[in-house]
C-alpha cells in the first residue's frame, strides 16, 4: 500500500517550508519517527520525521525546494495501516490553538503532525494521506493580536489583515472595530470572500461535510493601505490646503514605498576623523585646481566601495516575486543633494574605477547641477547605495530611511571636536557620528556592524584608505 506524506499544515501564517536537507533515499527501510527532512520555515528549522515504518518510495522533493502546505514531499510503501481521522482531528484541533513563537514550539508541532497522522485504524485502506487539517483557519495572526480581537469580539476572518501575506495585526483589529473603511472583508452571500477583500489571505482549508469560504492562493502584489480619512482640522481654526505635486509627490511616494517594502534596521557609530580631516585639508588646494572639491564625503565614497566589496550583500537588492537578492557587480552610489524642490540623489557611476581626483570633480559636478535643475536623467537611475551627509546644517545623528529598492544607505552627521581617552589620556578629538539604515531581510545586525567598522577603519587610517581604495 502506498503512504503519501504531504507537507502539513502548523498554523500560525505559516504556508511553505524550504528543504534544508534529506536524510533519506529511494529504496531505504525507514521505522517510525526516523528522521526524514530538516525543513526550514519562517519560524525555525524543524526536523520531519516518518509518519510511517516502511519502503521509501518516491521522494518528490530536493534540497533547496520550497514546499508549500499540502505538497507531497514523499511517498511511502507500507505493509499495513490506513488513515486516522480520529488522530487527525487531535492534530487539527491542537494546531488551531498553539502559537509556534520559538523554534521548539515549531519543531514539535510539526513533528507531532508527522507522527500522529500516520496511526493506522486497521481498515486496510489502500492509499492513506497525511491530509492537512479539515477546518477553515486559522487566520494568520499573532497571539497578542488573537487576544485582542477576543476582547473587542471579532472574528479574525472578517478582517483585511495589512501584515505580510496577509497577516492580521493589531492595527487591523482595532481599525475592524472603530469601523474604519476597507479594515474588513466582504462575504459574499456565496460563502465567498471577494477578490479584493482577500488578496492577501492565504488559503482556506475546507472542512469535511461544511461549506468554508475558499480564498485564493497568496499573491505577490505589493500591499496597498487605504487612506486614512482626517478629522475636520478646520473646526479648531484655519486652515490651508495645498496640492502634493511634481517632486514632493514623488518623494512621498518612494518613502511610503520604503517603509511599506523594507523591515528598516538602524545601527550607529562614531567615527575618529582627525587624522583623515589633517590631510584632506592638507590637499583640498590641490584638488581644487583640478575642478574638484574634496569633501569628506568624496573619502567616504572610496571606504563605502571597500566596504561593499568586503560585504556584498549591501549591494544588492530583493526581488519579492522571485525570492531572489540580485547581488550587483557594480558600485553605483547615491549621494543625497538637497535642493530647494526636495530631497534628490544623483548617482555616481562606477566608483571603484575613479580616482579620488576624479570623484571630488565629478561629485561637484553633479551636485551643482542638481541644485539647478539641470541634472540629467541617467545621473538619477541605477544606483547600488546611498549615501546623505547632513553634516554642513549640523545635527548629531540621523535615522535615513532605505532609497528602495536598494537594501541600505549611510548617514554622516555633522563633524565635532569631543573629549576621547587615548592610551589612558583625554585628548580632544575629531568625532563624527553615522548611522546605517538596512533591509533586515537580507543582512543582520552583526553584518552591519562590520560594515561600519570597515568604513570607520579607512576613514581613521589614511593609509588604510589607499590601500582599500
Amino acid at each position: 500500500m502506498v503512504f503519501e506524506f504531504k507537507l502539513p499544515d502548523v498554523g500560525e501564517g505559516i504556508h511553505e517550508a524550504e528543504v534544508l536537507a534529506i536524510k533519506v533515499k529511494e529504496g531505504d527501510s525507514v521505522k517510525e519517527y526516523q528522521p526524514m527532512f530538516d525543513v526550514e520555515t519562517d519560524k525555525a528549522v524543524v526536523e520531519i520525521t516518518a509518519p510511517v515504518t516502511g519502503v521509501v518510495d518516491k521522494i518528490k522533493v530536493k534540497v533547496g525546494d520550497m514546499a508549500k502546505v499540502g505538497n507531497v514531499m514523499i511517498t511511502f510503501n507500507t505493509t499495513g495501516g490506513a488513515s486516522a481521522p480520529a488522530a487527525e482531528k487531535v492534530v487539527e484541533k491542537e494546531t488551531a490553538k498553539t502559537a509556534l513563537n520559538s523554534s521548539a514550539a515549531a519543531s514539535t508541532a510539526l513533528k507531532a503532525l508527522g507522527q500522529n497522522v500516520a496511526t493506522g485504524n486497521g481498515k486496510g485502506a489502500a492509499t492513506i494521506e497525511a491530509k492537512a487539517p479539515t477546518f477553515a483557519g486559522p487566520v494568520p495572526a499573532a497571539p497578542a493580536t488573537r487576544r485582542l480581537a477576543r476582547e473587542l469580539g471579532v472574528d479574525l476572518k472578517l478582517v483585511n489583515g495589512s501584515g505580510t501575506g496577509g497577516r492580521v495585526l493589531k492595527e487591523d483589529i482595532r481599525a475592524y472595530a472603530e469601523g474604519i473603511p476597507g479594515a474588513g472583508r466582504t462575504i459574499q452571500s456565496s460563502g465567498t470572500a471577494s477578490p479584493s477583500a482577500h488578496r492577501h489571505a492565504p488559503a482556506a482549508r475546507t472542512g469535511s461535510g461544511s461549506s468554508a469560504e475558499t480564498l485564493e492562493p497568496l499573491s505577490r502584489e505589493p500591499l496597498t493601505l487605504s487612506p486614512f480619512e482626517l478629522p475636520d482640522f478646520s473646526k479648531y481654526g484655519s486652515v490651508e490646503r495645498v496640492p502634493l505635486r511634481s517632486l514632493r509627490r514623488k518623494i512621498a511616494m518612494n518613502m511610503a514605498q520604503s517603509w511599506t517594502h523594507v523591515p528598516h534596521v538602524a545601527h550607529f557609530d562614531q567615527i575618529d576623523i582627525t587624522d583623515i580631516e589633517h590631510y584632506r585639508q592638507k590637499h583640498e588646494k590641490s584638488v581644487a585646481s583640478h575642478g574638484g572639491k574634496l569633501t569628506l564625503t568624496v573619502l567616504a565614497l572610496k571606504a563605502i566601495v571597500s566596504a561593499l566589496k568586503k560585504y556584498p550583500q549591501f549591494n544588492t537588492s530583493l526581488d519579492e516575486q522571485t525570492s531572489e537578492i540580485i547581488y550587483k557587480q557594480y558600485y553605483n552610489i547615491g549621494i543625497a543633494v538637497a535642493t530647494e524642490r526636495g530631497l534628490i540623489v544623483p548617482v555616481i557611476k562606477n566608483v571603484d574605477q575613479k580616482s579620488i581626483i576624479d570623484l571630488s570633480v565629478e561629485l561637484a559636478d553633479l551636485a551643482q547641477k542638481t541644485r539647478d535643475g539641470k541634472i540629467e536623467l541617467d545621473r538619477l537611475q541605477g544606483g547600488t547605495f546611498t549615501i546623505t551627509n547632513i553634516g554642513a546644517i549640523g545635527g548629531t545623528g540621523m535615522m535615513p530611511m532605505v532609497n528602495y529598492p536598494e537594501v541600505a544607505i549611510f548617514g554622516m552627521a555633522k563633524s565635532r571636536p569631543e573629549p576621547v581617552v587615548r592610551n589612558g589620556e583625554i585628548v580632544i578629538r575629531n568625532i563624527l557620528n553615522v548611522t546605517m539604515s538596512f533591509d533586515h531581510r537580507v543582512a543582520d545586525g552583526a553584518e552591519a556592524a562590520y560594515f561600519v567598522r570597515h568604513v570607520s577603519e579607512c576613514l581613521e587610517d589614511p593609509f588604510k584608505l589607499l590601500l582599500e581604495a
